[in-house]
């Protein structure tokens, strides 16, 4: 995704335009809720920086400056000598690459001059996450999960432990984030849910490696995501965004180690440690 944007063709140097005070403070709000969606759906600092500054220019500023925060994005917008800085607060919505994508294809027809400020904002309002159906995520996790215990050496008994295990996790998983339940919480009692069902492998000996059951259902919520973006915001200069998501991704990881050794303590099924 981020290697089509960046391969796309090169923008088209918008004309110097005269824009008013008020035509300048409403491309700094689009721009900078363009940037705002792209953050709230896991896009990383790099490719949010470089797309906000892109749609402001195309749209008709001379200069687009961002600072990127955990929380928070802070544009200043320059035109004709005027500075306008506003500021968005950014709430986790989780990661959705569709609305960073559609971010991008509405970034790049605004530079071919194919839509206007106007245009902009209807499609940004417009934006909804695309989702696939619940019962087909829970599904496609609970084989994701069982496949690996298969490459784990685990027979069909423990194939099918492990899929029950972890689609229901994932099923409890989907009810506590639809809850808005704190993510934390969600990791770390879905890890509970998951290390409980399949301690039963363990306790009754299903299968020829039990208590790989254990260890192939909590792998769902490995956060892989967050750590690859904060690898890349540290690679690509964004030292302070890539420490706070590698730090939020560590909380997860600790959300769901607590998890698992409150379920073997709970059920007194040691499992694979």
């Amino acid at each position: 995704m981020l290697r089509s944007f960046r391969h796309s063709p090169e923008p088209v140097q918008a004309p110097v335009r005269i824009i008013s005070l008020e035509q300048q403070t409403e491309i700094c709000r689009v721009a900078v809720q363009a940037g705002r969606i792209m953050q709230q759906h896991g896009a990383e600092s790099k490719l949010i920086e470089e797309t906000t500054v892109r749609l402001g220019k195309a749209l008709g500023l001379e200069s687009v400056e961002l600072a990127i925060t955990a929380n928070a994005l802070i544009l200043t917008g320059l035109s004709q000598g005027r500075c306008i800085t506003t500021t968005r607060r950014v709430y986790d919505r989780g990661i959705n690459m569709h609305m960073v994508c559609e971010v991008q294809r509405i970034t790049i027809m605004a530079e071919k001059q194919l839509l206007g400020v106007d245009d902009v904002v209807k499609r940004l309002e417009r934006l909804r996450p695309f989702k696939h159906n619940r019962w087909l995520v829970v599904f496609m996790i609970g084989m994701s999960c069982a496949c690996f215990s298969r490459l784990f050496g685990g027979d069909w008994a423990v194939f099918a432990m492990t899929f029950v295990a972890s689609a229901v996790a994932m099923l409890f998983r989907q009810e506590m984030a639809h809850r808005h339940h704190n993510p934390i919480l969600n990791f770390g009692m879905t890890a509970f849910v998951a290390t409980s069902i399949a301690g039963l492998a363990v306790r009754y000996d299903i299968g020829n490696q039990p208590q790989t059951v254990m260890a192939a259902s909590v792998l769902l919520l490995v956060p892989g995501f967050p750590l690859i973006n904060a690898v890349s915001d540290m690679v690509k200069g964004h030292i302070s965004m890539g420490i706070s998501r590698w730090f939020f991704a560590s909380l997860l990881s600790l959300g769901v180690a607590m998890g698992i050794a409150f379920s073997m303590w709970a059920t007194g099924v040691s499992g694979w440690l």
